[in-house]
Parts: structure tokens; sequence; C-alpha cells
């Protein structure tokens, strides 16, 4: 089965399932960022969930930035995706959760 992770290198859930996978592929979308067509289907699938609202770089944003759209900030701030997103068997899954770890047999 293809599996690839999207994260980014220094996420340590990230490191989880690298380390849980390591067949996987994995994407760095800081350095190699989504296409307007992958933030539509990660989108799709996940809706405002996508967005990390915990994270360091949406506490930076000011109120006019956190009111674009979930497609324009991913596009401005790849690093707010929340991660890890992983592609295998033509399923994504969001995150690192019992339930996505069970879901890709690795619990």
């Amino acid at each position: 089965m293809d599996t690839t992770i999207y994260g980014l290198t220094n996420c340590d859930t990230c490191r989880k399932a690298r380390k849980a996978l390591p067949d996987a592929k994995f994407r760095d979308i800081r350095t190699d960022p989504l296409d307007a067509a992958g933030r539509a289907a990660f989108l799709q699938a996940f809706g405002d969930k996508l967005v990390n609202r915990a994270s360091t770089t949406w506490r930076n944003l000011s109120e006019a930035g956190r009111a674009q759209t979930p497609d324009d900030l991913l596009a401005a701030y790849p690093a707010l995706m929340k991660r890890p997103v992983i592609h295998s068997g033509g399923v994504l899954h969001l995150g690192w959760s019992t339930d996505v770890r069970r879901a890709l047999g690795v619990e």
C-alpha cells in the first residue's frame, strides 16, 4: 500500500507517525507546500479541522489574518495545517490518534 505522510520535519507527532510507518513517503509541507488542488482535497476531507488553531502560528495571527478562508490561510502559512495528514490506500487520515493508528494497522 502506497502511503504518504504530510507534515513538518520538526513536528513530534509527525516523527511518531514516520517511525511507525517506516515505508511511507514523507512530504514536509513547509519546504514543499501543497498546491491548490492538494489543499482543496484536504479541505474537502476535513473542512475547518485542517487548520490547527492551537498552533503558535495561529496565535500570532491578527484578527484580520484569522478571518481569512482556510484555503487562504493554508496557502500563506503551510505550518497551520493540523498534522500529520496521512494518505494511505486512497484514504486521508488527520492526526495521529488511536483511531488513525488502528485504521493504519499500527495500533
